[in-house]
């Protein structure tokens, strides 16, 4: 496989994102690692960093059908999935099914943890299958399905935790974080960044996604970087400061995180760089501390890393 023609193909995407969400090159690498490792991203942190904006720009840039669901208390299973109506004519009576949102290729659900347990399960199926049942019928979703959920704060007002079973459908969470004040400014002098997005041209065709995931998904592990991965896994078992830990479809999708970016790289190999540098967002939800609440954080993470030798 020639690595280096597709990650070029990704170099002007990563380039034009950089753009519109200023100094956050690193978290843009790792969304777009998300999505070439099939995976599903959320993204938590507080209102108005720019979240919304990641989606639609990544949306834009890889000429892929956007659609955005505003998760509230309200918001009903099946404003999310669809629903089949009645429909009385001429020629005979019958029920025609009416797709929700969740029918895109990236579809972002916007602060996630503000519906209902039950609002929040209605993706379940569709982030781990890639179809949905209604009316006990099953319609797939298109290809690529890439979810961006976005997550408030859970000390904020209004907010229902999401279990753990949903957090591990997620194959990374990031934080955007506030600009730096070299960003900032920029931001400030240009009156913001949003209505730019809507000029963006995209930059690959709706077809290619598929395949890239494909190539990036043939990107060679060695043994010594498999056994590497296998460690830091059972580090986490081990540890005895976790109620438990990463579990071997964690292992699986750290695996394909690091294969995502050797791949967007240019490399045809991956290396314990590209673990590394993806491991905190792929188990830091997953992981809870035994005592205290929340997840594991990012200095925790740093320590499990020093703490597995190399390959």
């Amino acid at each position: 496989m020639d690595a280096a023609l597709p990650a070029a193909r990704l170099t002007p995407v990563l380039d034009a994102a950089s753009q519109i969400i200023l100094g956050k090159a690193d978290v843009i690498r790792l969304a777009l690692a998300c999505l070439l490792a099939r995976g599903h991203l959320l993204i938590e942190d507080v209102p108005g960093v720019g979240k919304t904006t990641l989606a639609h720009t990544l949306a834009r840039l890889l000429g892929l059908h956007f659609a955005r669901i505003q998760f509230t208390s309200d918001l009903l299973p099946a404003d999310v999935v669809g629903v089949s109506i009645y429909e009385r004519s001429t020629d005979g009576s019958r029920f025609r099914f009416l797709p929700g949102p969740v029918f895109a290729q990236v579809v972002l659900a916007d602060e996630i943890n503000r519906a209902s347990p039950k609002t929040q399960s209605a993706l379940l199926e569709a982030m781990e299958e890639g179809q949905v049942t209604v009316d006990g019928e099953t319609r797939l979703l298109p290809e690529p399905f890439f979810v961006i959920a976005t997550q408030n704060p859970s000390h904020q007002v209004g907010t229902f935790p999401l279990p753990e079973s949903q957090l591990d459908r997620f194959l990374m969470r990031l934080s955007l974080g506030y600009p730096d004040p070299e960003a900032e400014r920029a931001l400030l002098s240009s009156g913001g960044r949003r209505d730019q997005v809507e000029r963006l041209a995209p930059l690959l065709a709706p077809g290619d996604m598929p395949a890239l995931q494909h190539a990036a998904a043939q990107v060679h592990a060695s043994p010594a970087l498999v056994e590497y991965v296998y460690a830091l896994t059972a580090a986490t078992r081990q540890n005895g400061r976790f109620r438990h830990g990463l579990s071997p479809r964690a292992a699986l999708g750290l695996l394909a995180a690091a294969r995502a970016l050797a791949f967007i790289a240019g490399r045809d190999h991956v290396l314990p760089e590209d673990v590394q540098a993806v491991f905190p967002a792929v188990a830091c939800h997953r992981l809870a501390p035994i005592h205290g609440d929340g997840s594991l954080t990012l200095d925790a993470a740093q320590h499990l890393i020093e703490a597995v030798p190399l390959p």
